[in-house]
Order: structure tokens, then sequence, then C-alpha cells
């Protein structure tokens, strides 16, 4: 023991001194690191073909740091088809070497910072922050270190899947199937200091994987638990960190065994330097659905009382700190409160006075269990509060929370978040957080099968909660994961560096997105195919379009584009390598071809109802509908059963929760006489608007000191959209913001539609008011707010937008037409003028 002893003591000796001979030469400034295949005198090889380097690790630094290794080598051998050594302590040797470690934690790193070789001033004690550099020997310059720092476990694994997705390995190497381009040298030049992360805690809540992750995960993964375990959650948890995401909901429907239920499962997630949650209905780290309703007698010998706090404390108490003793050695962020055991309202007593008081001493004994496991005070532990649902009407009421609890604000459920801290509640210690869903199941109804939020909508609504002070934690529901592969990449990009990716130029992430995946030369095309699906959908998500009435013309316009999509999707399909094929199938074809095919079943049903036509026309229509139907069938066979070898079966199912919109409409030639008159459609009378206006082409004057108008590419359903932002954090009424045009129309009274974005209004005042004036005819002003949950906001969530009207008499002539910006927060789309003769028939 005293021989082994000494041979380290030696080897971190011998350490110092040949770091102690080297310098920093870094070619141009920070930041300006380069991986491509031509070797300089500046460049370090990654893989070359005389030589390799080997990859040093301290094996006493986190278990993240080995695991991040070991991917690290596997990309560069995936690429080059070479293989790195790995190392795991020992003197540095060799001509090359690639070293990366934790401050304080790796001997390696620890002896460059002492002999002042790498400068780590920047991101010492800073939460995730990493630099790359190249060190030269200054004695030796044929010598050369690939040094990767991290400023903690999670900033040093950041660091070398920065590194792996600069030398071109997509997040998505194994979650998508993005093979890499080929290449038979690697070399890495320049320097790199990244920033601090713009949102501390970025993550998912994987959730109603009932039809997809855990039936794929029992098959396919964890097979010995037929579950979603250990296994699985390695895969999910390299994705994360492949996308710089750091924390997680985990999976929680009764489908599902809780997290802590297989012990591996945290074990695993502090391997990966994972922080773990839970979602609003699981507060102190349990799951109720499974921990409560199913497996308490397993634990316990007996079975649970009520869940109700008030009449049931002692109990609840203890299974709240018998899971908090489990989790006291990993890295947690604690939700507090209460609701029902899955997702209804907290049981208890109806007055909401009293309500709110039994929430409050709730999560007063939260707190005192996080104190006594810790020995430290709460306040000093990450914890949230999610005012999801019914629980922000209580909150309205006057729930008192501690400064340093975190409130994560959730949206509708369907991307428009309903409510953002206001100028007192931003100085709160904990700070401010959001919920947000690329998928949902419930009301109005699912969107479970596709995932078709874009990235505009994704980055106006988050970038104004970061504007707003909500950029503590920002967790996104992505069901399966799979479905939603390209959104959760922006989604987390922007949680990485919201000034990167903001509203202004996310319409241009599908390009970066595709050139990174699929390559430059056909990035151009395959955004504009990712850009129209996102479009299409806006107006009506895939699983909403048997409940939207579209005019005649305007089906037809939506059955043309979605064919003309799917030509351009297939056409280049054909140009792509075989290489690419299984990741083009899912990320653009599948949903695609999904949605076209959905629309026809949805829309060649409905028209073959359409009155005033041939039997032979309604008879077509019938079949197109029937060949949509089960051609959705047909590609998801291909998803599941052929696609990368039959990897993904089960994954994807094309009808989850058995919804009716999955199912075969009626259809003309189905029915009787009788039938078919009640099923009769007069497309011909839907009024068609005399002149429609989009709101990105008016002029945009502002004088105002409350907000400013912007254009968005990428939001409503014209593709592009006047958004106001709240300036210097105040709210108030405003009426120096407009957008004006000229227009000429025959004299006459008119009805004026303005289409916004369905969003919430940020004052908490009810209010989402655009003043309309119209030259000759004074001034108008409507308000557009809705409450979540109620008939109009349903409507409004399917169809894409919220409705203002008024009525103006329009003179003969050029007239002038501005509408004020009364609310910050209000998105206008789209303008229409109807002849109010023409609308009254």
């Amino acid at each position: 023991m005293k021989h082994k002893l000494y041979t380290i003591s030696q080897k971190i000796t011998a350490l110092v001194v040949i770091f102690s001979l080297f310098q920093l030469t870094i070619a141009g400034q920070e930041n300006t690191l380069v991986v491509n295949n031509r070797e300089t005198s500046y460049t370090f090889p990654v893989a070359a073909k005389a030589t390799m380097p080997a990859f040093f690790y301290d094996p006493k630094d986190a278990v993240v740091i080995k695991i991040a290794a070991e991917a690290f080598a596997q990309d560069v051998k995936t690429i080059t088809e070479k293989q790195i050594r790995l190392l795991p302590g020992g003197s540095i040797s060799g001509k090359y070497a690639i070293v990366a470690g934790t401050i304080g934690r790796s001997t390696y790193v620890d002896a460059l910072i002492a002999s002042k070789n790498i400068n780590v001033k920047a991101i010492l004690n800073q939460w995730e922050r990493f630099v790359i550099t190249v060190v030269t020997p200054a004695n030796a310059p044929s010598k050369k270190i690939l040094v990767i720092a991290g400023s903690d476990r999670r900033g040093t694994a950041f660091g070398i899947f920065h590194l792996s997705r600069m030398m071109g390995v997509s997040p998505f190497v194994w979650w998508a199937d993005v093979t890499p381009v080929k290449r038979k040298q690697l070399f890495v030049s320049g320097s790199y200091t990244s920033s601090a992360p713009s949102v501390q805690y970025r993550g998912i809540f994987i959730n109603d994987e009932d039809w997809g992750l855990q039936p794929w995960a029992a098959k396919q993964v964890d097979t010995a638990i037929k579950d979603i375990g250990p296994k699985t959650y390695a895969k999910v948890f390299e994705l994360l960190l492949r996308l710089k995401a750091n924390y997680i909901w985990p999976a929680m429907h009764p489908c599902t065994k809780a997290f802590y239920y297989y012990k591996q499962n945290p074990k695993v997630a502090d391997d990966y330097a994972i922080v773990v949650g839970g979602s609003h209905c699981e507060p102190m780290l349990r799951n109720n659905v499974c921990e409560w309703a199913e497996t308490y007698q397993e634990e316990y010998g007996r079975k649970p009382g009520e869940w109700r706090y008030d009449v049931n404390k002692d109990e609840i108490y203890a299974y709240w700190n018998d899971r908090i003793k489990e989790a006291v050695n990993y890295e947690s962020v604690f939700t507090v409160g209460m609701r029902g055991v899955h997702d209804g309202s907290m049981p208890g007593p109806k007055d909401p006075v009293e309500k709110v008081k039994l929430l409050q001493t709730v999560i007063a004994d939260q707190r005192k269990i996080l104190n006594l496991n810790f020995g430290k005070p709460a306040s000093s532990l990450p914890q949230i509060f999610v005012p999801y649902k019914e629980v922000l009407s209580l909150y309205r009421r006057g729930l008192k929370l501690e400064e340093d609890v975190t409130i994560i604000w959730p949206d509708d459920n369907h991307g428009y978040i309903r409510q953002l801290p206001g100028e007192a509640e931003r100085k709160r210690i904990g700070g401010h957080g959001v919920y947000y869903h690329l998928s949902y199941w419930g009301a109005p109804q699912d969107y479970l099968w596709l995932s078709s939020i874009s990235p505009s909508l994704i980055a106006y609504e988050m970038e104004k909660a970061y504007r707003q002070g909500a950029g503590k934690l920002w967790v996104f529901n992505v069901g399966d994961i799979k479905p939603a592969e390209l959104e959760l990449q922006f989604a987390m990009d922007m949680a990485w560096d919201v000034n990167k990716w903001s509203a202004a130029n996310a319409f241009s992430y599908t390009n970066s997105w595709a050139s990174e995946i699929f390559g430059d030369a056909l990035a151009v095309e395959i955004a504009a195919i990712k850009n129209e699906y996102y479009l299409l959908a806006a107006s009506g998500k895939p699983e909403h379009i048997n409940t939207i009435n579209f005019t005649h013309t305007q089906l037809q316009e939506r059955l043309d584009r979605y064919a003309a999509l799917d030509q351009e999707a297939q056409q280049i399909k054909v140009r792509l390598p075989a290489s690419l094929q299984d990741a083009y199938f899912q990320l653009v074809l599948y949903p695609v071809l999904g949605a076209k095919l959905m629309n026809e079943k949805i829309l060649f049903a409905k028209s073959s109802f359409r009155k005033d036509q041939p039997a032979t026309d309604a008879e077509y229509c019938s079949l197109r509908s029937t060949k949509a139907f089960d051609s959705i069938r047909f590609i998801t066979n291909i998803y599941n059963k052929e696609m990368a070898n039959g990897k993904w079966d089960n994954i994807m199912s094309w009808h989850p929760r058995e919804q009716a919109v999955f199912k075969m409409p009626p259809l003309y030639n189905d029915v009787n006489e009788k039938k078919r008159d009640s099923l009769a459609i007069a497309f011909s009378n839907a009024p068609i608007p005399n002149l429609q206006l989009h709101a990105v082409d008016a002029e945009i004057k502002s004088a105002d000191s409350f907000i400013e108008l912007r254009k968005i590419k990428g939001i409503g359903i014209s593709g592009g959209a006047i958004a106001s932002y709240l300036l210097n954090g105040k709210t108030g009424d405003t009426a120096g913001a407009y957008i004006e045009w000229g227009v000429s129309l025959p004299a006459g009274e008119y009805t004026v539609i303005v289409k916004c974005l369905p969003v919430f209004d940020v004052n908490k005042s009810a209010f989402l008011r655009y003043r309309i004036a119209v030259e000759g005819d004074g001034e108008a002003t409507v308000n557009v707010h809705t409450e979540a949950d109620s008939r109009v906001w349903r409507e409004n969530v399917t169809r894409g937008y919220s409705m203002g009207k008024s009525t103006h008499v329009f003179k003969e002539k050029k007239t002038s037409i501005r509408i004020y910006f009364q609310d910050p927060g209000l998105v206008i789309s789209t303008i229409e003028f109807f002849k109010q003769k023409r609308l009254n028939q």
C-alpha cells in the first residue's frame, strides 16, 4: 500500500514539473475554436493518419467525466474509424494528449493552473462553464496537449460534448440515428471559453409515455424489468448532456414505475450529473400515481390512508420525509406544494380561502423536512412551486411563498404562457422559471402524436418570459422525446444562450439545424420544408383538424400545400446518402407525411359530403380519405419495424389514447341518404374577405416608453406577426405604438376582423387590447384577452388565433388605417375586411 501511495505521489509531482514547462499559445483570440481536416503548425490532431492522442482524465474526478470521455472516443471512432486510448490516471506521455477535468477535482487540470499554463479565472467557481484550448511545451514545441477544463462536473462534460458537436456529431446521433460525415483526419485549433448558461436549470419532462417510450423501453432497452429503467435513463441523460441540459422530471404515468422505485435510477442520474426534480403533481420527489396509489403497501406493509393533508398529515409527512432521506446524497430540485394523486386539484376544504391556508401549511412542513434531512436551511436548497391549472387561482388569492422558492410559470398547455412575474415578484430571491409544453394530453384536444410548435413561437414566448425575469429554470414537456427532436434541441440551445436564439432570428434555426445534420448543400431546402410544416400546423395541428371549420377555398388550398410539401420532401429524400435516410425519415419525412395524410383523411372525408357535387366526386373524396388512413398506418409501421433495423419498434403510435381524430371519419360512401343529408356541408356560404392584410407588411410607428413593436417571422397563421415587446420591465397602458397601412376599398360599411396570436396579457389585468382608427370614421377599442379553459380559449388554441371585431365606414378613396397596441404582449397576425352586406349573407 505504501509503495502504491508513493508511486501516485511521484506521478503528481511529475505532472506539475512537466506542466511548469508549458506556455499557452493560442491561434487568435478567445472563442476561435476551429475543427477541420487540415493540419497546420497551430493545429492539434484529434485523429490523424500518423498519430492518435491518448485521452487522460483523473479517476477521482466525477463519474460523468469518464462517461463523457468514453462517448467522445466513440464519436471520434464513428467519424474517423480511429480509436483514441482512454487513460484514467498516470503521467502524460506521447507526443499528443487530450486532458479533460474539473477544476479542483482533476490532478491534470489543477497542475496546469498551478503552472500558469491555463487561465481559468473567467470560469472559476462559475456554474457549468468550460475552457477548451491547446497547451504547447515551451521547451518542446512539437508536444501539444488539448485541454478541456470545467468549472464544475457538468461544465467539463459540456466541454467534451461541445467539441464532439463541433466535430460534426449531432446531439441526436443515437436518438435519431444521425450519422456524422466520415473524415480521415480531425484537427483542432484556437480556443474557446464558454459563457455562463442563460438559464440555470434546463431540461425535460418525459410525460404521457404510455404509447411510445414505455413500451419501446420495455421491449428494446430495459428488457429485464420491462419498464423505463436505468438503461433507458442512461440514454436519456447522455442526450441531455449533449444538449447542454442538466435537469429532468422523470416519466410518471401509471404505466411506468416511479423513478426511485428502481434504486439504480437516481444513481445513474448522479453518474451523469443530471439534476432530478418532479412535476407539478409530484412534490418532494414522490410519484404518487405509483408510490401512493400502487406500491405504498409494498414499501410500508399497509395500505395508505386518504391523500388529504388536513386529515392524514402524519402519514403523508412521513412518506415525504422517507424520500428526502434517500435523496440527500443526490443533486435535486424539490417541488413543493400539493395536488391530487395524479393531475387533479389538491383534496381539502371546498372554501378557497381555507384551501390556501392548507397549501401554506403543506409547504411549511415540506421545508421542515428539507431542513432536518440536509442539516441546513431549506433556503439554501433549490425548490420550485408550479402554479399549474387551478393552483394558479390559489396563488392569485394571496398564497404566501418564501422568497427563496422559485415560481415556475406554466403555459396553457398549448404554447402560450398564462402569467409572468410582475415588478414586485421579480425581486424574489428564488427567481422564476417556465413549464412549457411541446406535447400534451388534455383539453381541448391532445397533441401527443406529432410535434408541431415552431421554434419561432417557442422563442417568442420563452424570450418574453426571460426578459420578465423567468430565467432560473425551464422545463419542456416532450412526451416520448422522439416526436420532438428539433423542437427540444432548439429549446435547449436557446436555454443555453437566449441571445443567440431569440425570437428575432429563431426562424433561421431550421436552416442551422438542417445544415448541422444533413449538410449545407440541402439545408435551405430542408429548412423550407420544416418551416412550411410549422406554418400549416399554426392554423391547425394535425391532431386538431377535425375541430376546425375551413372554408372550401381554405380546405383546397391546405390540401394543395400539403401535396406540394410532400413532393418537395420526397425529392430531397432521393438526394440524401444511405447513411442519412433513417434520420431524414424520423426528423423530416414522417412528420410531413403524417400531417399531410391526417389532413387528407379528415378534409377529404368532409368534402365527400359537400352539397351540389356529383356523386362521383363524393366517391373520389371518400377513396382519398380511406387511402390516407391506410397510409398513416403504413408509414408508422415503417417507423417501428423497418427504420434503423427495428431499433425503434413500439416508439411511435399513430393513435395515442385512441382519440376520435385518429379513427376513420364518416364517409359519403358509408352512410345512407338520410345520414348524408345531416352531414352535408355548404362550403359555398362561407364569407370571403374583401381584403386581407398581413401585419408584417404594415409600417411600424412608435413613440412609447412601455413597448417596442417588432416584426417576428414564423409566428401566427400567416407566417409572421407584429409583436409588442415590454421595455424596461415595466407595464402599463400604452397608446404610442402603432402600425399603419393605406388601403383602397369601395365605399361602405365594413366589419374589420383582427387575428392575433392567442397569448395572455402580461399585466394580469384581463386586458389585451388594440385600438383601431380608420381615417374619417373614428376609433374602436377591442379586447382579445381570454381566460384559459374558457370556450373561446378552446377555439383559439385549436385554430391558432384569437379574434377581435369592429365595424367601420370607409369612404371611396385611399384610407389610412392605424392599429394601436393598447396593452403590452399583443401580437397581431392578419387583418380582414368584410363588406357588411357580404358578411350578412
